[in-house]
């Protein structure tokens, strides 16, 4: 298990060196934006290949951000539901999760994304959009952000099987409990800690 652990601190490091860098890219999409619409309407100018920059920055953030996500544990969660679950059942559910949906889900778009890729790739493809960019680096991104999201799941079955067995603590900020907003409000309307 301690070999286990020591990949999965691995993948946890690649996913926070993605995640910190990627968020330049918000920043670098934000004044490509104001450039495009500064020019639009100062000069009357505008090119295509600046709208899909936008685009292909966005999506790259997205994409290669989702394993940066699911490592700081920010992704989506029904907070009412689980806050009322111990914390045991809230770590089993999390393994069955990771292991039965998120980890076959990520094979299979990762399955996909590759021809998908590759055949743009090849091809030079090209957007169909006057003075559009070449597409293949946009597929990249869904490759790469896939294969990011499925190694840092099993990351996170790693440690939720550690977590399980009492080989490791949880680590900070990854407890499942109930945000203290969401508990206010259900303390609010009569929730069961009422």
């Amino acid at each position: 298990m301690k070999n286990l652990l020591v990949l999965s601190r691995s993948i946890d490091r690649i996913n926070e060196f993605v995640g910190r860098n990627v968020s330049w890219l918000v920043l670098a999409a934000v004044l490509i934006s104001a450039g495009n619409a500064s020019i639009r309407k100062a000069f009357d100018m505008s090119s295509n290949a600046w709208l899909e920059v936008q685009w292909y920055l966005f999506g790259a953030v997205f994409m290669l951000a989702a394993g940066y996500t699911l490592r700081k544990n920010e992704h989506v969660r029904i907070d009412v539901l689980a806050g009322n679950l111990s914390k045991r059942t809230r770590d089993w559910i999390d393994l069955f999760g990771h292991f039965f949906f998120l980890l076959p889900f990520c094979a299979m778009m990762t399955y996909l994304a590759w021809p998908f890729f590759w055949r743009s790739f090849q091809s030079g493809e090209m957007s169909s959009n006057a003075g559009g960019l070449i597409i293949w680096p946009a597929k990249a991104t869904i490759l790469a952000g896939f294969i990011l999201l499925s190694l840092q799941a099993v990351s996170e079955i790693i440690k939720r099987i550690a977590i399980i067995r009492g080989l490791m603590e949880e680590e900070p900020g990854h407890d499942h409990s109930m945000p203290p907003q969401v508990e206010a409000a259900a303390n609010m309307k009569g929730g069961p800690d009422a």
